[in-house]
């Protein structure tokens, strides 16, 4: 394998910084009101995201429909994103994340707190000099109570 030139590291690194930049703006819109049309904004028209538990949605104005939803049954959360392993191949790329998700969800009708722990792997494309998601697959370990349940989800 070539070692790439300076210029090659560079844009290679210039390009996983923008990634990390897209993937806040994402847990942005996603703790202020699932923002749909900022979510949306984000995503290719054919796209899919799915999210396992919570569905899976084709296109683009069908994961901006279930972001409009969502804030119905998750009134508050919290999405940081950690240990991303990012692969660059010209102007697509895959990026894997770990989410650890503090909530508080309707459940029967009533308010309760919800930790969601789960690995994002997400597919992108770059476009005009702009990263956009192709896919994004959640891949959920657990959802639970922060009181009872999550000690046997988890092992």
């Amino acid at each position: 394998m070539a070692e790439l030139t300076l210029e090659q590291q560079v844009a290679r690194l210039a390009a996983i910084e923008d990634i990390k930049r897209m993937k806040a703006q994402y847990c942005y819109y996603a703790d202020h009101g699932y923002d749909p049309d900022g979510m949306a904004s984000l995503f290719v028209e054919d796209a899919i995201w799915d999210g396992g538990q919570f569905g899976r949605y084709e296109g683009r104005e069908a994961i901006r429909e279930f972001f409009a939803g969502i804030s119905k049954e998750i009134v508050f959360a919290i999405h940081p994103v950690m240990n991303p392993i990012i692969t660059i191949g010209g102007d697509t790329a895959n990026a894997k994340w770990w989410l650890i998700m503090w909530s508080t969800m309707i459940v029967d009708g009533e308010k309760e707190a919800r930790w969601f722990a789960g690995e994002y792997d997400d597919h992108l494309v770059r476009r005009d000099g702009e990263w956009l998601f192709t896919s994004i697959t959640v891949d959920g370990k657990f959802l639970a109570s922060p009181v009872e349940g999550w000690a046997e989800q988890t092992g």
